[in-house]
């Protein structure tokens, strides 16, 4: 995946299934770099999630961690949930504040691919305290 692909998906603010899949075969390969971040409840990451999350931050909670994100924008934060419901809505929300380099997850979780997880450990990627 080159810079081009990233700057389109940053255009067009979506991400498919399997490009996302190679975009995270490209930077285990450190090809690329962005974010991957589940904005559904703690309790439904832990259930399923996709594997190479970055971070966690609900929808529910979303508004107190806007600082979060913001500085998360040195590179593309791609957003995911269920069934891209939550991202939908989210993506002009964050586009009006005034941010830039974000994409969703089209289809969400339900329509990924790739590697999902069970059970998982919230992600540690983004220490939460330091950007705060």
């Amino acid at each position: 995946m080159s810079q081009l692909c990233l700057q389109e998906i940053e255009r067009s603010h979506e991400i498919g299934s399997e490009a996302l899949h190679v975009l995270l075969q490209a930077r285990a390969k450190g090809r690329v770099s962005f974010w991957l971040i589940d904005v559904r409840e703690k309790n439904e990451y832990t259930a399923s999630s996709i594997k190479g999350t970055d971070g966690v931050f609900p929808t529910s909670t979303l508004h107190t961690q806007l600082n979060a994100i913001f500085k998360l924008q040195d590179r593309l934060v791609i957003f995911y949930c269920t069934n891209a419901s939550r991202t939908f809505r989210l993506i002009p929300r964050l586009k009006r504040m005034g941010f830039t380099k974000i994409a969703h997850l089209s289809g969400g979780i339900i329509e990924y691919g790739g590697e999902k997880l069970k059970n998982a450990p919230l992600p540690s990627s983004i220490n939460h305290k330091e950007i705060l």
